[in-house]
């Protein structure tokens, strides 16, 4: 399906934006990327997200349209014909809203907090946050998958997408500390999932390698390190 005028305002490092990336994909709709430096935002970012100024935008017939989640479901209404990513049932469209809403607010806030973390028993309490919180994801996977590949059940859908983003940056946290969180025995449904999630036609193409991410992460955390080191001090 044609995708005219569309236009993607990212970063290639954004989980957030990767989201919109994959969505695209899945109805098969071409669209232009435009990667954005966010230490030198461009006018066009300025002019179409002047509340947040923060990426990702979408921007379909020169509409702007803000925040990965809000863009999901745009993009599922925009183009109904191509398959569908939210469920067709209200209920079951709700419950994906809901545990979106987890990830986003809750656990990815505490993802954030492992590299912010200062001191080991400050480090191990926000490491184990993160891997409590997937537990109840891996709950939630169980209760939403009804025991096929996805959240979506045969094909990947929203909830797969919102949580499926994440995972370079999950990686980049296992390896920053050492540890595993998304543990094989605690959690074998989302272990599975994720590699699934990974191969997926619309994902292997557009998700980051993580490696690279990984390399990313350690120039940025060390920026901010050497930042706050060269900060003068408080009176």
């Amino acid at each position: 399906m044609a995708g005219s005028e569309v236009k993607v305002l990212g970063t290639w490092a954004s989980p957030f934006a990767l989201r919109i990336h994959i969505a695209l994909g899945i109805k098969s709709v071409t669209y232009e990327w435009v990667e954005e430096n966010l230490e030198a935002k461009s006018q066009l970012l300025l002019e179409s997200n002047p509340i947040n100024k923060q990426v990702p935008v979408l921007i379909h017939h020169h509409k702007p349209i803000c925040e990965s989640l809000a863009i999901l479901q745009y993009i599922d209404e925009a183009w109904p014909s191509a398959p569908s990513i939210l469920p067709s049932d209200p209920y079951h469209r709700a419950v994906a809203r809901f545990w979106a809403a987890y990830i986003d607010h809750k656990w990815f806030t505490w993802l954030k907090g492992v590299a912010s973390a200062e001191g080991a028993e400050a480090k191990k309490a926000a490491l184990d946050q993160v891997r409590e919180g997937l537990v109840v994801v891996e709950e939630a996977f169980g209760k939403c998958s009804k025991g096929k590949d996805f959240f979506s059940g045969d094909r990947i859908g929203y909830l797969d997408i919102v949580l499926g983003c994440f995972l370079g940056w999950l990686y980049v946290a296992e390896k920053r500390n050492d540890v595993k969180l998304l543990d094989e025995e605690k959690m074998p449904g989302l272990a599975a999932w994720a590699i699934k999630f990974c191969l997926d036609g619309a994902v292997k193409d557009v998700m980051p390698d993580k490696d690279e991410l990984l390399d990313y992460a350690n120039m940025v955390f060390q920026a901010m390190a050497k930042a706050k080191l060269n900060a003068p001090p408080n009176n």
